[in-house]
């Protein structure tokens, strides 16, 4: 405590960065119309075709600002006790892997890996969230969790089926991506077997059968309590 990533200097922009901040007023007011993302598309393509002596004056600014950030640093971590110095180290290590899995999720999406299946509580949100009281997005899911709760097994029945029909679609999805995956030499994103968690036809027969028996031995009895 005393000390944090926000006292820490700042690194320096990339040059391709500095020439957006630089020219993106003047762009805004060329394109008034297009949306931010349409406008960074302008940019990059103008960065793109701006000339070599032209990119260069960017890359010395950054060189230059690079060179100071190192000696702002050095200073900066000379003043820090071992304590503030694990410390911002720790959350160093946790911002790192935040962008990690960020990365990682976003090349996921751009390998079109299929969406997880949802649970029935998720389809039951889904077709109720627009309806349902409260002014927040938190207190209209805990005003739904509360009538998921409350319903009875036959209610919830239609979403459950949902979602076990959702499950059968993302494996089925998974298996040919996962095929995919393998021929482009991404080993590394296919699933492990006890990922999958495939039952073997014979146990699940097995499961099946037990559970009719349970059911007969259940009737059986009601009808002699009933006698």
């Amino acid at each position: 405590r005393g000390s944090s990533s926000d006292q820490r200097p700042k690194r320096p922009l990339t040059a391709y960065l500095r020439f957006v901040v630089d020219n993106r007023p003047a762009f805004r007011e060329k394109n008034p119309e297009a949306s931010n993302m349409e406008l960074i598309k302008i940019l990059a393509g103008a960065w793109k075709e701006l000339p070599a002596s032209q990119k260069q004056v960017y890359e010395e600014a950054r060189k230059t600002d690079l060179k100071r950030y190192g000696e702002q640093m050095a200073a900066y971590k000379a003043q820090l006790t071992p304590a503030q110095a694990a410390a911002l180290k720790e959350e160093r290590r946790r911002q790192q892997a935040k962008r990690r899995s960020i990365r990682a999720k976003r090349e996921l999406t751009l390998l079109g890996k299929p969406k997880r299946a949802r649970s029935g509580f998720n389809i039951f949100v889904s077709e109720n969230f627009q309806e349902s009281e409260g002014i927040s997005a938190v207190a209209k899911l805990k005003k739904l969790f509360d009538t998921w709760q409350k319903l009875s097994l036959s209610q919830k029945q239609p979403y459950l089926q949902l979602a076990e029909d959702d499950k059968v679609r993302y494996e089925n999805e998974m298996k040919s991506w996962e095929a995919k995956m393998i021929e482009l030499g991404r080993e590394d994103l296919v699933r492990s077997g006890k990922q999958r968690l495939k039952k073997k036809p014979a146990e699940t027969a097995k499961q099946a059968e037990t559970a009719k028996a349970s059911s007969g031995r259940n009737k059986a009895k009601l009808k002699k309590s009933e006698e």
